[in-house]
């Protein structure tokens, strides 16, 4: 199994490291533009592998996708972080050149390769991908809702006062700080609805805190985080690479699905060997759907901004 990472900044390196750390890949190529970013970066992650315990081999390349020919699952991660007071939407005419050329860069050398989209903003870069290079709806996936489920989760436990072990619960919808649709219904306590343990006030600051969790710690950091997205990553390619049909909520390409067409928006899915196995279908409130309408609107604006 051949992993490969574009773009060795935070969130790049934390995912090639949480790869490797799990030893499923025989090989994570992570590449940069910058001249020995990559290959410093991979040059300190091996240092660790004895004292990790992995054998995963990390190569460093810089700006030469032909090393990253045969890759199985590539990561796009390429382009600006967010900074304090900037929206994701706002990094949309710097990014979109920048995944469209790597997207293409990496298809040329691995035709069949698994696409995993991090760029910002990660719904609109997401159905970039797909309109650029016209694969089939399974290979092209965006991360967003696997990271923000993972933030509902962690308020959700902070709520509780429960360790994280015992909550479950998902996020839909657009990868925004206005779009995102935690799913406080379906939200359990070791199978128990939250519903039962928090009242409807404290439920409302949780959905809150979950919605403005990247932009709370851009405050905090001075730039995007990447322990968790990262994370979240790798992740997602396990569950590929070990064709696990796990479940996450990811950006997928909907004709149709949750009435709605010709959008990536954030949706659960089954991972697998062949990328998006299923886009499963959950029954949602009345309110759910109007907030989901109300997000793939916002995520549609910010696609009409690019230039296809």
């Amino acid at each position: 199994m051949k992993v490969t990472v574009v773009g060795a900044g935070a969130v790049g390196a934390s995912c090639a490291e949480y790869i490797a750390i799990k030893d499923f890949a025989s090989e994570v190529v992570l590449l940069d533009i910058k001249e020995g970013y990559a290959e410093g970066k991979a040059m300190d992650l091996m240092q660790t592998a004895s004292l990790n315990g992995f054998d995963t081999k990390i190569t460093g390349i810089t700006n030469d996708y032909a090393a990253t020919a045969g890759s199985d699952v590539a990561v796009i991660t390429s382009g600006i972080p967010r900074k304090p007071g900037m929206t994701r939407e706002e990094l949309i005419g710097i990014n979109a050149g920048i995944v469209k050329a790597v997207s293409s860069s990496i298809i040329k050398y691995s035709p069949n390769c698994i696409l995993i989209v991090v760029s910002n903003p990660m719904d609109t870069m997401t159905y970039l991908v797909h309109k650029t290079l016209g694969l089939p709806k399974n290979q092209i996936i965006g991360m967003g809702g696997a990271l923000d489920s993972a933030r509902f989760k962690y308020r959700l436990a902070e709520a509780l006062e429960a360790p994280i072990s015992d909550v479950d619960g998902m996020v839909i919808g657009g990868h925004s700080d206005t779009g995102m649709v935690p799913l406080i219904a379906h939200a359990t306590r070791n199978s128990i609805k939250v519903t039962e343990f928090l009242s409807e006030e404290r439920l409302e600051q949780v959905a809150a805190d979950t919605k403005v969790g990247g932009a709370t710690l851009t405050k905090l950091l001075g730039t995007s985080a990447w322990y968790a997205p990262g994370a979240a990553v790798s992740s997602m390619v396990q569950a590929i690479a070990c064709d696990q049909k796990k479940m996450f909520p990811c950006s997928a390409y909907l004709e149709g699905e949750y009435d709605l067409n010709d959008i990536c928006i954030g949706v659960p899915v089954l991972l697998g060997k062949n990328g998006i196995e299923q886009i499963v279908d959950i029954t949602l409130s009345d309110a759910d759907k109007a907030k989901i309408q109300e997000s793939a609107a916002g995520v549609k604006k910010t696609n009409a901004l690019l230039e296809l």
